[in-house]
């Protein structure tokens, strides 16, 4: 049995740890909240912006939009919206750049190693974006077991999430898909739903396409009652005129279009990284409860024991005296 300064100065440990933990799991649980607010009130703008796109991309594949000349990439849609056989994927993984979040990290890495490991399988190359300081040390482990290739690495974009910095990630995307160096762009991200749960899942953002089933991730019956929508069966959308013209609306909507995905990614992982780290936290909490009592009543034991021991000795001299 350990001696009774070993187990009290094991309890001690564990109290200071469990201060730690306690004190970790109130930040991230009214982190959490703030995040989940932001995620709830990004998605009605997010399924606005899905419905603009597909009317405006429907009416541009018939007119065949002719080439512009822009000074950014992200502004060159005509390009943006040309499929074309599909060669080299780029896989932006978006994680953390904390740990202590439980599993969140390593289930981020597993999806998308299974999803390189399927590209390389169909003979593909891949070129990844890293979005989070947590996923490059498991990535660049990984370089030995795929074929794959890290292009860019993000670590500074999580600290402060906002348009401008999902701007940058764009605008880069947008570059190496029209200079040819990546053909198909997947987003690998955490879509929040609630605290207790996240879903880890992939958004397909280049070449854009206009997906019913990508429209509906954002749909949920709760949504559509927030944003009062009640349609009945057989309902279609309305016809959509584009003033001043359909040139002038894509300009605009498809760089909004692509930055507004990456936001919605971010700001999704974000809030299931915090969910995650709150029920981490909260589980390292209990777990340390549960060891001091263990070692509590283990002290007192061996205490007792001691105690007994001592009796046992001065009654033992007080025979041999007498």
């Amino acid at each position: 049995m350990a001696s009774l300064r070993n187990i009290k100065d094991r309890i001690t440990s564990i109290k200071n740890t469990q201060k730690i933990t306690k004190a970790m799991k109130m930040v991230a649980a009214a982190k959490v909240k703030k995040a989940e607010n932001a995620v709830r009130a990004s998605r009605p703008f997010t399924l606005k912006l899905y419905k603009m796109f597909s009317w405006a991309y429907k009416e541009a594949v018939k007119d065949k939009c002719e080439k512009v000349n822009v000074e950014h990439n992200i502004n060159n849609y005509p390009e943006l919206l040309k499929e074309r056989e599909i060669k080299t994927v780029g896989v932006v993984i978006i994680s953390s750049n904390k740990g202590l979040a439980g599993a969140y990290c390593a289930n981020v890495a597993r999806y998308a190693f299974n999803m390189i490991k399927k590209l390389n399988d169909e003979g593909k190359k891949v070129k990844v974006y890293l979005v989070g300081q947590k996923i490059v040390a498991p990535v660049k482990n990984a370089l030995s077991k795929y074929d794959f290739e890290i292009k860019r690495t993000y670590t500074n974009i999580l600290d402060g999430i906002n348009s401008s910095s999902a701007y940058i990630v764009a605008s880069n995307l947008a570059d190496d898909f029209i200079k040819g160096e990546i053909d198909s762009i997947e987003l690998v991200t955490t879509r929040y739903k609630n605290m207790m749960t996240y879903i880890t899942e992939s958004w397909q953002l280049l070449p854009l396409v206009t997906d019913t089933e990508r429209i509906k991730e954002f749909r949920s019956k709760e949504l559509d009652e927030e944003l009062n929508i009640h349609h009945e069966e057989g309902y279609v959308e309305p016809l959509s005129e584009f003033l001043p013209n359909l040139k002038s609306v894509l300009s605009k909507i498809v760089p909004m279009f692509i930055t507004n995905v990456i936001y919605q990614a971010l700001l999704e992982a974000q809030a299931s990284e915090l969910a995650s780290r709150m029920s981490a936290m909260s589980a390292a909490t209990n777990n340390a409860t549960d060891m001091i009592s263990t070692l509590t009543v283990e002290y007192n034991k061996a205490r007792q024991g001691k105690i007994t021991q001592e009796l046992t000795e001065i009654i033992s001299g007080v025979g041999a005296v007498s």
